[in-house]
């Protein structure tokens, strides 16, 4: 039998306290549920729902990663271009432009990645303190 997905057209309306909804959303964030209706549907169908013990630190620690990644990311397409732009130069005044350029671009690239190894050697002391 297939399993055919069908638009969710139909709405419920539900009023609550604030004490109400911040319980429910309390509960929702200790799930692995993306969405509070998905975590709203398998409560009222009573499928299974799957719980974790998070650790925020560690959470707080790996949006933080991520954010340095991206920097990471235009920091290497930066110095990509630059080295593009080194492949093009024809007269002196010109290199000596993207030589200083280029020790920027390096310094900066160095200093985020002391900030990842910083950030990393956080995250081991955290799991080691959780043994």
């Amino acid at each position: 039998m297939e399993n055919k997905q069908e638009n969710r057209t139909r709405r419920i309306t539900l009023r609550l306290t604030v004490a109400e909804y911040a319980k429910i959303e309390k509960n929702w964030r200790n799930t692995l549920t993306q969405k509070l209706s998905d975590h709203l549907r398998n409560l009222i169908f009573r499928k299974p729902i799957v719980t974790t013990c998070r650790n925020r630190s560690i959470d707080d620690l790996v949006i933080e990663l991520g954010l340095l990644r991206q920097e990471l990311n235009r920091i290497g397409v930066n110095f990509n271009q630059s080295v593009k732009k080194l492949h093009t130069l024809q007269e002196t005044p010109q290199f000596m432009r993207w030589l200083t350029t280029h020790e920027i671009e390096k310094r900066t690239l160095a200093n985020k990645m002391d900030e990842i190894k910083n950030h990393m050697q956080k995250i081991v002391e955290i799991v080691f303190e959780q043994r």
